[in-house]
């Protein structure tokens, strides 16, 4: 390893001759190692020093390594941890993860399990030390022969099954930082420079370098952090068949994100069946998801299977799962716990095997509180949960996004380019409607568009007609999150700046409102971020990319 972690790594475990194999193998990395024979002795350790890393055996004489997970999450330290035991399942990767688990590996590990598993710790912590060399006056660097570019580093990601570690999928080297004094990623003015000069004639890498996507997963396109952590947990998912709850906003891909998980798993030769719960008739639920018998009623002239059965052996895909009746997540709760279904008119249970996958865009939890959503089904959907990003906080990937989809409908002489005002709207307008939203502008410009030059008008983008709906409409979208966290002291109704149609964009009005609302939360917590993240209702892993895209230190 060319770096070493600035703390030591805490190893708690009862076995000495794992304390000592883990401390070897750690200390042969370059790292500094303290080890605890417990929990007890583990929380000692926590509440009087600081650990890059904790490494932590499930199964002790005086507690579980639980105990540590929710103690560090108590303490809310930065630290990331990882759950090591012989008596790994589903049930205990899945208690892992919701209790703040970083990753979660079975005896026995190999090295190479432990070496992939402290290098992601590594990239995790690598941010905050660079951020902190840039602060630090350090003396001059040695001369060395061609230094290696550093790798990008990767967001912290929780681990979702009891699988060996691999190394972290890295983003393209293709992928910019962000320019922080122009608000727009270097990749979309790049994007801009070489449609303004004609270099630029929406052209697509046969290997998807401009946007990012993986040869496996041509579904997953795009280089920003959030979309790496979707490919890599998807990527982990797919190795298992616990229940996936897919969360996100309307025309984020979360059917997209479902067909990958099917199509990298032991299932994919398997049929993949996809269901709109919403747009399924009340009366006809029972008989669509679990079939009937010839006769069972009038009009059933002959046998007919369900979604479930068709499925069989495959994945079954509940697309706007909350919109189920009541009635209906009651049978459909039976259905999952018992693995069986009987049709209509039928006196006994059929075994199916079928993995549950389910999407929608409206808040789960709040319809459990509500009493529209059943909890136990819930907790039954909701065994690893995957968020797909917004659009709009993806903003490097929009340029390549925008040349993919016009080199879709490019004509066999000729490609289709931007006006300069058409660039301009596409990389200013902030798309409440997502990646379905960008592909529908295009494609309607397309057809709109007079030659193979798309104009301002042709995108129909509304932006400037009703801004105070819009900007309404993208205050709500964007923060989502923390209108129902608890209240920082920002008063919407009347701290909110004017916005001025014709004087500023929504996307910059926006952008200001959300670096006051973080700023506020900041100064209540004495910048402590994770404190300051909770307090708004968002994950750390949000609360870090929001502070790097709006240039806050």
């Amino acid at each position: 390893m060319s770096n070493n972690l600035q703390d030591p790594v805490l190893v708690v475990d009862d076995e000495a001759d794992i304390r000592d194999l883990m401390e070897m193998t750690l200390m042969k990395m370059g790292l500094r190692v303290q080890t605890a024979v417990g929990v007890d002795d583990a929380k000692d350790k926590l509440d009087n020093n600081d650990y890059s890393l904790v490494l932590t055996d499930m199964r002790m004489p005086d507690g579980s390594g639980l105990e540590v997970v929710q103690y560090i999450d108590e303490l809310a330290l930065d630290t990331p941890v990882a759950v090591i035991t012989a008596f790994g399942n589903a049930d205990q990767a899945v208690e892992a993860l919701r209790a703040g688990a970083f990753d979660y590996l079975q005896k026995p590990i190999t090295l190479s399990q432990l070496r992939s598993l402290v290098k992601s710790a590594v990239k995790i912590n690598e941010p905050s030390e660079s951020v902190a060399a840039t602060k630090t006056e350090a003396p001059p660097p040695k001369a060395e022969p061609t230094p290696t570019p550093p790798k990008p580093a990767m967001p912290f990601r929780p681990a979702s099954i009891s699988y060996p570690v691999k190394q972290p999928i890295q983003a393209p080297k293709s992928g910019s930082p962000l320019n922080r004094s122009a608000g727009i990623p270097e990749s979309l003015r790049s994007l801009k420079e070489r449609f303004s000069s004609g270099e630029l004639t929406a052209r697509l890498l046969p290997e998807h370098g401009e946007i990012g996507g993986e040869n496996d997963m041509p579904r997953l396109l795009g280089i920003s952090p959030q979309m790496v952590e979707v490919r890599h947990l998807i990527r982990r998912l797919a190795q298992s068949n616990v229940p996936v709850y897919i969360s996100g906003e309307s025309g984020t891909g979360k059917e997209q994100a479902a067909r990958t998980i099917h199509e990298l798993s032991e299932r994919a030769d398997k049929p993949f069946i996809a269901v709109n719960c919403g747009a399924i008739p009340e009366n006809l639920m029972e008989s669509e998801f679990f079939g009937y018998k010839k006769g069972s009623f009038t009009g059933a002239d002959a046998d007919r299977s369900g979604f479930f059965q068709h499925a069989d052996g495959g994945t079954l895909f509940l697309d706007e799962v909350a919109d189920l009746p009541l009635s209906m997540q009651v049978k459909l709760l039976r259905a999952i716990q018992e693995k069986a279904v009987r049709r209509i008119g039928d006196a006994r249970e059929t075994y199916v095997d079928v993995r549950i996958v389910c999407a929608t865009h409206k808040n789960l939890e709040a319809l459990v509180e509500s009493g529209a959503f059943r909890q136990d089904l819930y907790y039954r959907l909701n065994v690893v949960s995957l968020n797909m990003p917004p659009l709009r906080e993806m903003r490097e990937d929009l340029g390549g996004l925008i040349v993919h989809l016009l080199y879709k409908h490019r004509t066999s002489s000729e490609s289709y380019k931007l006006s300069p005002k058409a660039q301009e709207a596409l990389l200013h307008y902030s798309y409440p409607g997502n990646f379905r939203e960008l592909e529908n502008i295009l494609e309607r410009a397309v057809a709109l568009t007079v030659g193979q030059v798309i104009q301002l008008d042709d995108l129909q983008i509304n932006t400037g007609l009703f801004p105070s709906q819009t900007a309404e409409r993208e205050k709500k979208d964007a923060f989502d999150e923390i209108i129902e966290a608890p209240p920082v002291g920002l008063s919407p109704g009347g701290l909110l700046p004017e916005f001025v149609p014709g004087q500023m964009q929504i996307q910059d009005y926006l952008d200001k409102i959300e670096r006051e609302i973080i700023e506020q939360a900041l100064k209540q917590t004495r910048y402590n971020r994770t404190q300051a993240a909770k307090l708004l209702g968002i994950s750390f892993r949000s609360m870090r990319y929001r502070m790097e895209r709006l240039d806050i230190h």
